[in-house]
């Protein structure tokens, strides 16, 4: 029989434990590419959409709405017009339409959209990435802790550095301060 610890677990369950939480970090780490790709098939559907004007008894409505007023404006223009010699054929008029659509209409700016879309899905995906990675490694930890019988090992588990020993806040770093504003010695 394998011996059991205080927590009641063998070496070998901290072992298969330790496994089965590396294997699901793997599937999530593509969970996350595959949602990633998702939420930019989203983002292409939601920027190259074009919202039909003419479906919509609200628009068609607020068009004719928009026609009523233009008709009386150009009235009013028309009027002026003859006042000032202009002959109907060339005479400037007010006209009402719809534009079929909004940013999407402008190339340039669905390219930026895209690469503004692209870059913040890429650090969404690494943020995800990197937190499974880091609860991965705290439960293998806390199983491989549990199961460390001398002070020694113990002693140096605890003493393994983290990214925020090894990168001191702004603050704590003198290179770093003198970059900030009013920073002496600059």
């Amino acid at each position: 029989m394998m011996p059991v610890d205080e927590t009641g677990m063998t070496r070998r369950d901290r072992d298969d434990l330790a496994k089965l939480v590396r294997q699901r970090a793997r599937v999530e780490k593509a969970t996350a590419a595959q949602r990633k790709a998702e939420l930019l098939a989203e983002f292409e559907m939601q920027v190259t959409t074009f919202y039909p004007f003419d479906n919509d008894e609200t628009w068609a409505a607020q068009k004719r709405v928009a026609e009523q007023e233009v008709a009386a404006a150009n009235a009013r223009v028309r009027r002026r017009n003859r006042e000032l010699g202009i002959p109907d054929e060339f005479a400037p008029s007010i006209v009402v339409g719809w534009r079929p659509g909004g940013q999407q209409l402008w190339g340039e700016r669905v390219r930026e959209l895209r690469r503004l879309a692209k870059a913040r899905l890429e650090a969404m995906e690494k943020a995800a990435q990197t937190e499974i990675e880091r609860h991965s490694v705290e439960v293998q930890t806390r199983l491989v802790a549990e199961g460390l019988s001398s002070t020694a090992a113990q002693k140096f588990l605890a003493g393994l550095p983290t990214a925020r020993d090894l990168m001191p806040s702004v603050d704590g770093d003198p290179e770093l301060r003198k970059l900030l504003p009013g920073a002496r010695g600059c």
